[in-house]
């Protein structure tokens, strides 16, 4: 699946840019790693692994939250993270792949990624939600107001 104007190393014209990638430790988002890994593999390019965490929307005592308690989300999200990373190294070990955890709200973590990015990747719904929703509220946000490419994969 070609990019307008996307050309490979080599074929007198600049690669894609940077993929970004969101996971959750959902199965749309391995849908989606698996999805951007291979087109960083065919594209020759960078692939970035975006593990976003917040304090879950809604609560109303937020501000009670204790550090042991906001360790375990961070923990968490890096155990995410570290599992797509080695799924990376495991499957496309050549590829560039660089992760990172955010704290932020996933959507805005995941345009934030994306800003001089090519294209970014979403699983279609994450951990949450409702499973009847066609797409997820990330997903949504996300190919509303990136500024490359989305891809959303089911």
């Amino acid at each position: 699946m070609g990019l307008p104007g996307d050309r490979g190393p080599g074929e007198g014209g600049s690669a894609v840019k940077t993929i970004v990638v969101g996971v959750d430790g959902s199965a749309h988002g391995d849908g989606a790693l698996d999805f951007a890994l291979e087109e960083a593999a065919l594209r020759g390019t960078e692939l970035r692994v975006v593990c976003a965490w917040e304090i879950p929307p809604g609560v109303a005592f937020a501000a009670v939250y204790t550090a042991e308690a906001l360790d375990a989300f961070r923990a968490e999200a890096q155990s995410i993270l570290n599992e797509a990373l080695a799924r990376v190294a495991g499957s496309q070990p050549a590829v560039k792949c660089l992760g990172k955890v955010v704290e932020a709200a996933p959507a805005d973590a995941l345009l934030q990624e994306a800003r001089d990015a090519g294209m970014v990747v979403v699983g279609s719904r994450g951990r949450g939600g409702f499973a009847s929703l066609l797409l997820g509220s990330v997903s949504q946000q996300v190919v509303h107001h990136a500024a490359c490419p989305v891809v959303v994969v089911r």
